[in-house]
């Protein structure tokens, strides 16, 4: 595995970083879901997350809504899912780049999401045998998150 740099580099004084490498998660839904909660607070981040865990609330699909079904409570759009996995994931990584704002220092309270990114990994290669010596590609796509929080004044 290659080392991977971040897409923004904030002030290392205010913001704290995170990033979790080649998770097998959906990109497509790991994209949905880190544009949803840009900008958000960690605090916020966390619950909704849960909630979407939970199945409470949606995530709307503004961009792969493609015979998405429409979900009630989503705010000025109706196509929407639950990326249980995906949310899941993404919870663990908001509370790790939490941890290291904490280990630097910073106000855990107050801080928001700066920047997210979701980056398509490596494809794991994998075949299912099937009749007549035949065989199906099942492969896993993997994704790459990053996350950086920063300091509201």
């Amino acid at each position: 595995m290659s080392r991977i740099k971040y897409s923004k580099d904030g002030l290392p004084e205010t913001t704290a970083k995170a990033m979790c490498y080649e998770v097998h998660i959906s990109p497509k839904h790991a994209v949905e879901i880190c544009r949803e909660i840009k900008g958000m607070s960690v605090s916020r981040a966390k619950e909704y997350m849960g909630e979407v865990v939970a199945l409470k609330k949606a995530v709307p699909f503004r961009r792969y809504k493609r015979n998405v079904g429409h979900k009630k409570g989503l705010h000025k759009w109706d196509a929407g899912r639950y990326p249980k996995k995906a949310a899941s994931e993404i919870l663990l990584l908001i509370a790790s780049a939490e941890k290291n704002a904490e280990y630097k220092g910073l106000d855990t309270k107050r801080m928001r999401i700066w920047h997210i990114a979701a980056k398509r990994g490596r494809v794991i290669k994998g075949n299912m045998p099937r009749a007549m010596g035949r065989a199906t590609p099942k492969n896993t796509e993997t994704v790459t998150i990053e996350l950086v929080l920063e300091g509201v004044q």
